[in-house]
C-alpha cells in the first residue's frame, strides 16, 4: 500500500467514517491523495452512500477528493461532516495546520441526516426552537454547538474547499474559525430552514451557507449558488472572551484569545459571483463585527438574488448590528468595506445596520420593490466617508 499513490476508503476496513479516516490518516504528509468514490465496498455489500457516524477528520498536508459521491450523516451522527483533525471535543490547544484541500469531481453530495439529533446554533434550545432527537434525552447537551456545522475548519492556513453541493445542514454548511490564505469556490447550497421529518415539518434554524469568523484573513470567496435557510454568506467577528475551545457551550470550536494586535479581525476577503437567495428570510451575505473585532478590506463584487416570487430576504447585504455585543461597533472598526454590482428584489437592498467608513458602494439596482435602494437604519452618526454611486431603483 505504501506505493499507491492514491488511495481510497475501499482499501481499508471498518465502517464507513473509520476506512475514510484512516486513509486520510495514511496519506497525511506523504503527497498522496485520498478519493472518496462513488461506490462505497462496504462489509455488508455495496452502495452508493457513504453515511457517516461521526466527522471526517482532514489532516495537515492532505488532499481529500470526492468523485462523483453521496456523503451523508447517519441518524447516531451529533458531529461535523468534516472537520479540521486539530480540533474537536475536548481540544482546549488547537495546534494549527497548513495546506488541507478538499474538491469534488462531478457531482458530489454532502448531506445531513434524515432525523438529526441536534440542529441550531449554542442559542438554540433542541426540541424548542430548533430540531433534534436529542431532545429531552438525559446526558446529552440540549442545545446546538459547533458539532451541528457541516465543515469547520480552525486555524488552518492554506487550504481549499471547492465544487460541493451542501443539503439539508444541521446548522451552518461551512464554518472557518482563524483561518488564513485560502480559498472557497464553486459551493451550492439547498436548506430551507425546514425539513420533512417522519411526515412532518420541522424547524432547522441557522442553516447559514458559509461563515467567516474570528481571524479568518486573505480567502477568496468565488462561486456561490443556491439557497440557505440563513444567511447565505457571513463575516461575523463577535468576541466572546468566556470562549473554552472543544467545549460544547458554542458554535465556534476554537473559544478566546489574546485579541492584541488585530489577531482576531475579519480582514482582506473578496467575495464574488454570488448567485442565490436566503429560503428562510434573512439576508444574502451579511458582515457584522462587534466591539474588540474590526472588520476591514472586504470586497463583494457580483451578488444576483435569485428568489422565487413567494420569497422576499430581508436584505441582499446588511452590514453591521446593533443587536450583539454593545450595540453598534465603535466607527472605524467596519471600514474599506468596496460593494459592487448588486441586482436585488430584497425588502432592503443594501442595509447599513451598523456603523461603516471609508467605504464605496456602486452599480446597485433594486427591482420589484418599492423603496430606497441604501437604507441606513443605525443612523446617519455611524457612517463617515463612504462613496455612493450608480444606484437605481427598476420595476417600483
Amino acid at each position: 500500500m505504501s506505493e499507491q499513490t492514491v488511495l481510497t476508503p475501499n482499501d481499508f476496513h471498518g465502517s464507513d467514517v473509520e476506512r475514510i479516516n484512516q486513509a486520510l490518516a495514511a496519506a497525511a504528509g506523504t503527497g498522496r491523495r485520498v478519493v472518496i468514490p462513488r461506490r462505497n465496498l462496504a462489509a455488508e455489500g455495496p452502495r452508493d452512500i457513504w453515511l457517516l457516524d461521526s466527522a471526517i477528520l482532514l489532516p495537515g498536508e492532505t488532499t481529500l477528493e470526492l468523485d462523483h459521491c453521496h456523503l451523508k450523516l447517519s441518524d447516531r451522527c451529533r458531529d461535523n461532516l468534516m472537520r479540521s483533525a486539530n480540533c474537536g471535543m475536548g481540544v482546549t490547544r488547537i495546534e494549527p495546520l497548513r495546506n488541507v484541500h478538499v474538491f469534488g469531481v462531478g457531482t458530489v453530495l454532502l448531506e445531513g441526516a434524515d432525523r438529526p439529533r441536534a440542529t441550531g446554533d449554542s442559542g438554540k434550545t433542541l426540541g424548542e426552537r430548533t430540531f433534534g432527537t436529542d431532545a429531552g434525552v438525559e446526558g446529552e447537551s440540549q442545545r446546538g454547538d459547533w458539532r451541528n456545522i457541516g465543515i469547520l475548519l480552525a486555524f488552518v492556513e492554506g487550504f481549499s474547499i471547492r465544487n460541493l453541493t451542501l443539503r439539508d445542514t444541521h446548522c451552518w454548511g461551512i464554518s472557518l474559525e482563524r483561518c488564513a490564505h485560502g480559498t472557497l469556490r464553486d459551493l451550492d447550497f439547498a436548506s430551507s430552514g425546514r425539513k420533512l421529518i417522519d411526515g412532518e415539518e420541522r424547524t432547522i434554524l441557522n442553516q447559514d451557507g458559509i461563515d467567516l469568523r474570528l481571524g479568518c484573513h486573505d480567502i477568496l470567496i468565488d462561486k456561490v449558488t443556491g439557497y440557505s435557510g440563513d444567511d447565505l454568506v457571513a463575516l461575523t467577528a463577535i468576541p466572546n472572551p468566556d470562549g473554552v475551545a472543544g467545549a460544547t457551550a458554542s458554535t465556534m470550536v476554537s473559544g478566546a484569545r489574546d485579541r492584541g494586535a488585530g489577531l482576531d479581525d475579519i480582514r482582506h476577503v473578496v467575495i464574488r459571483n454570488v448567485r442565490g437567495y436566503c429560503r428562510g428570510g434573512h439576508h444574502i451575505v451579511r458582515l457584522l463585527n462587534t466591539s474588540g473585532a474590526r472588520l476591514h478590506d472586504i470586497v463583494l463584487d457580483g451578488l444576483i438574488d435569485t428568489s422565487p416570487p413567494d420569497v422576499r430576504c430581508r436584505a441582499a447585504l446588511k452590514i453591521g448590528d446593533h443587536n450583539y455585543g454593545d450595540g453598534v461597533a465603535p466607527l472605524g472598526d467596519t471600514a474599506r468595506i468596496i460593494v459592487t454590482n448588486v441586482i436585488s428584489r430584497c425588502e432592503h437592498t443594501i442595509l447599513i445596520g451598523g456603523s461603516l467608513c471609508d467605504s464605496a458602494i456602486s452599480n446597485v439596482i433594486r427591482w420589484d420593490v418599492p423603496g430606497d435602494v441604501m437604507t441606513f437604519a443605525s443612523g446617519p452618526e455611524h457612517v463617515r466617508n463612504l462613496t455612493i454611486t450608480n444606484l437605481q431603483a427598476a420595476g417600483q
